[in-house]
């Protein structure tokens, strides 16, 4: 019996989504623990056992994986919590992935399979693409002050692996490109030589607690907010927010910056809470492009953080949709900012886009009206509920849901549209298996499905899935 506490050697057999390493045991058993690579052997200790099921924190990598890099490209790798496949090369990390979708999905799909034409799910599967890069990819950051270790000197940065109170200063972090390293280091300098203390999340007292970066693959824009809590104000925050304006206005960067900000956020989440923003210098957003459109970004607007990976994933999801005919309707469920019904416009006779986030909807009408689209609408509120307020029937539906899926009434009400072609685009495959359980039940088979890797490097994937009805 294993039991919470103690500590056993395995050697890592597989890893499942998300992140899960299936580790062997020397008594024939099976362990899950999480941040581990095929093939090696480790060390870790039990913290959960629960119905013959035993999970455990790893401790010690005792021999390194065949599959693993000889030089990892960053001194942060193993510490810092951001990257779990660092340690392999891209290649690997596009096979793991590939194959974690395909299990996941093949189970799910093959008992419907004689319902359609397809018979295989290899007929249906087409593997993974690939992003544009590997590395300095992403287009948004959301650093956290803190310490180190406990009662250490001011750092910022990333949470260390496993830790809720550590922080990591992650300079050359290579998911992003050299101006990200530059700002970080600059405003952790600056704020160290003030003396200025960090927010305690037990505590709850301090004043610094992350920087939100945000820049345009395209254009180059660059958007710093401060997020602080108000537990300094007045004339002692005035010359503090001055001097950080002041340090990033002298850096010399790649990219071009447009807006220096300040939020406030008391919440006691550990989170970036919009509770109030100001602009210190420049303006209070940016530009980004994408497929020839232009897209106007706020610090606190959703939009996917791999800009050129987000090319890969909206050219997919439009040739699933080219053959729908561009004298159709199209629905857009869960539509965020409108990204994907924008780019769909082109091959549609009209978008209409529902998202419950009040911000993300007008957001989507303001870069409507940039992009100069005259058939797109966009209505805020939850899809359950919108959805009885469209006259307008779909011919085809788009969905984009959280990565928790789609909501069993809400599910029910799309499928009763009756529409012959769905297209669902899912970042959390395991929520895609559960949802496409229900879509095939109802009649619905897949007819391609495509993994696009919008996430080098870590553990995530994106899926983009092809229903058809069967009548």
């Amino acid at each position: 019996m294993k039991k919470k506490g103690q500590i056993w050697e395995g050697i890592v057999e597989r890893v499942t989504f998300p992140n899960k390493g299936i580790v062997a045991l020397e008594d024939g058993k099976k362990a899950i623990v999480k941040n581990v690579t095929p093939g090696q052997k480790i060390s870790f200790m039990v913290n959960k056992t629960r119905k013959g099921k035993v999970e455990g924190r790893l401790l010690e990598v005792l021999e390194k994986s065949p599959l693993e890099l000889e030089d990892i490209p960053c001194n942060h790798f193993g510490i810092c919590g951001g990257c779990t496949f660092l340690n392999l090369d891209y290649k690997r990390q596009l096979q793991l992935k590939e194959q974690q979708v395909r299990e996941l999905l093949e189970p799910v799909c093959l008992p419907y399979q004689e319902q359609s034409d397809r018979r295989n799910f290899a007929d249906i599967f087409e593997g993974i693409k690939e992003s544009p890069r590997q590395f300095a990819y992403r287009n948004k950051m959301e650093f956290s002050f803190g310490d180190s270790f406990k009662d250490g000197p001011l750092s910022l940065g990333m949470h260390k692996r496993g830790s809720f109170h550590d922080i990591v200063t992650v300079t050359g972090c290579k998911i992003v490109d050299q101006d990200y390293s530059d700002i970080l280091a600059a405003v952790l300098e600056y704020f160290h030589a003030q003396g200025t203390a960090y927010y305690h999340k037990m505590r709850h007292v301090g004043y610094l607690r992350h920087l939100l970066v945000r820049k345009a693959v395209r254009t180059g824009e660059i958007l710093v907010d401060l997020v602080t809590s108000t537990q300094i104000v007045g004339e002692e925050q005035s010359k503090l927010l001055q001097g950080f304006q002041e340090t990033l206005q002298k850096l010399k960067l790649q990219g071009r910056l447009v807006g220096i900000l300040h939020t406030c956020n008391d919440s006691l989440a550990d989170a970036v809470v919009n509770q109030g923003t100001e602009v210190l210098w420049g303006q209070d957003y940016f530009y980004e492009e994408i497929l020839g459109l232009r897209f106007k970004i706020t610090p606190f607007s959703f939009f996917q953080t791999n800009s050129l990976g987000a090319e890969v994933l909206y050219e997919t999801a439009r040739e699933y949709i080219a053959d729908a005919g561009d004298d159709k309707i199209v629905f857009d469920l869960y539509s965020g900012t409108g990204t994907i019904a924008q780019i769909l416009a082109s091959v549609a006779k009209k978008v209409i886009g529902v998202e419950i986030v009040e911000e993300a909807v007008e957001a989507a009408k303001e870069n409507a009206k940039l992009n100069g689209l005259k058939n797109c609408e966009f209505l805020a509120g939850d899809v359950l509920k919108v959805l009885d307020q469209i006259e307008e029937k779909p011919d085809f539906i788009v969905l984009d849901p959280p990565r928790d899926g789609i909501h069993p009434k809400a599910l029910g009400r799309i499928i009763r549209y009756g529409v012959e072609k769905m297209v669902y685009i899912s970042c959390k495959p395991t929520s895609l298996a559960r949802d496409l359980e229900i879509l095939q039940a109802r009649g619905y088979m897949p007819e391609r499905i495509c993994c696009v890797d919008m996430f080098p490097q870590s553990a995530n994937v994106e899926t983009v899935c092809a229903l058809s009805l069967v009548k």
